[in-house]
């Protein structure tokens, strides 16, 4: 590990010789290409420095101790050396999460798709919960976030909605949700107070750049159509829904939220590159292990990952086997420490690789 550090930081004090070189300042692409490696390399460079430096203090805290022979002023640095002992181990668990191999996808604007599953109308209310327990989630992060489709209930609730939350890093926050959540609780709909258990499934995918993924012209099917409300009523009479097949995959998207059949294709294709660069990624890793939860299942209320129970006042996520007792406090988008919670996880399941 710590011959990797040196070299990674022997690389930092380059980068940091190149982004003060004139000649390639003037190179602006290549200028900003160096900026974001010495970025990337800064929390772990700065950790290792601290890491030598308490190392070097514990040493010099040593020596004292062994030349020492007043007994009140070795205990006082017996104590220090504990506290420096301490602090190094602390470091040391930094520095190997720090060097695990980092999922390319981290730093990327995240695509949600909220899919009403098991249960109903009561299923379609609960996507919606969890579609606003997301949106407000954005808000507390200072996220931008756009509704790309949706289909919505009689009772107001949703089919299926797709949102885009743009933002630092959203998608290494939120790509732990997928998967299926259960909701029990008595519906609006229920007159005998019956506790009722409805489902909704999540997928989380990372925003596709056309970079990402390459898709042809001549490998999509574009089909335009009036867009239709709750019931399948005629919402307007002029065709600016759009329905984008990938024809290689059969992989479709539909969009009918905008008046212009050029936005409304926009955002289809957003979601296409999404699912298309998500469909790759699990190809690609088929053959190996993968801590990753991007099978959401088929919304059976007996496959989740989370449940949401009123009567008790609980969220409980059943991977970590973590209940907190604030339901509406989570719903408000008070989302932190379920989302810390799962990072660690994935962490400390990394770290056991490693080992």
């Amino acid at each position: 590990m710590f011959a990797k550090l040196e070299h990674l930081e022997e690389k930092y004090e380059e980068l940091n010789r190149l982004i003060s070189d004139p000649e390639i300042i003037q190179d602006h692409e290549r200028w900003r290409g160096y900026m974001k490696s010495h970025a990337d390399l800064g929390d772990v460079v700065g950790v290792y420095r601290e890491y030598k430096k308490v190392a070097a203090d514990i040493e010099a805290t040593r020596e004292l101790i062994r030349d020492e022979r007043d007994p009140e002023f070795r205990e006082l640095a017996e104590s220090e050396l504990v506290e420096l002992e301490n602090r190094e181990e602390k470091l040391r668990r930094q520095l190997r999460i720090l060097l695990l191999p980092k999922d390319p996808n981290d730093e990327k604007n995240v695509i949600i798709e909220i899919r009403a599953g098991t249960g109903g109308e009561e299923a379609g209310l609960f996507a919606g919960d969890l579609l606003r327990m997301y949106l407000r989630y954005a808000e507390r992060r200072g996220w931008r976030a756009e509704i790309l489709s949706g289909s919505e209930t009689d009772l107001g609730g949703f089919k299926e909605v797709i949102v885009l939350l743009e933002g630092r890093g959203a998608y290494s926050e939120l790509k732990f949700e997928s998967g299926v959540h259960r909701v029990q609780r008595v519906p609006a709909t229920e007159s005998g107070g019956r506790i009722h258990t409805s489902a909704a499934t999540v997928a989380v995918l990372p925003e596709a750049e056309e970079v990402d993924i390459e898709v042809k012209p001549e490998e999509l099917r574009v089909d335009v159509f009036c867009s239709t409300g709750p019931g399948g009523q005629s919402v307007n009479t002029t065709q600016s829904a759009v329905r984008i097949t990938h024809v290689p995959t059969g992989i479709v998207v539909s969009c009918q939220d905008e008046k212009s059949q050029h936005k409304n294709r926009d955002k289809a294709m957003k979601v296409l590159r999404a699912r298309l660069l998500d469909k790759a990624e699990q190809e690609q890793q088929e053959h190996i292990a993968s801590t990753r939860k991007i099978q959401v299942g088929s919304g059976d209320r007996s496959e989740r990952i989370r449940t949401y129970n009123f009567p008790q006042n609980r969220v409980t996520d059943h991977r970590l086997n973590l209940t907190l007792y604030r339901l509406e406090m989570v719903l408000q988008g008070d989302l932190h420490e379920l989302v810390d919670a799962l990072i660690t996880s994935d962490q400390a399941q990394k770290l056991k690789t490693l080992d």
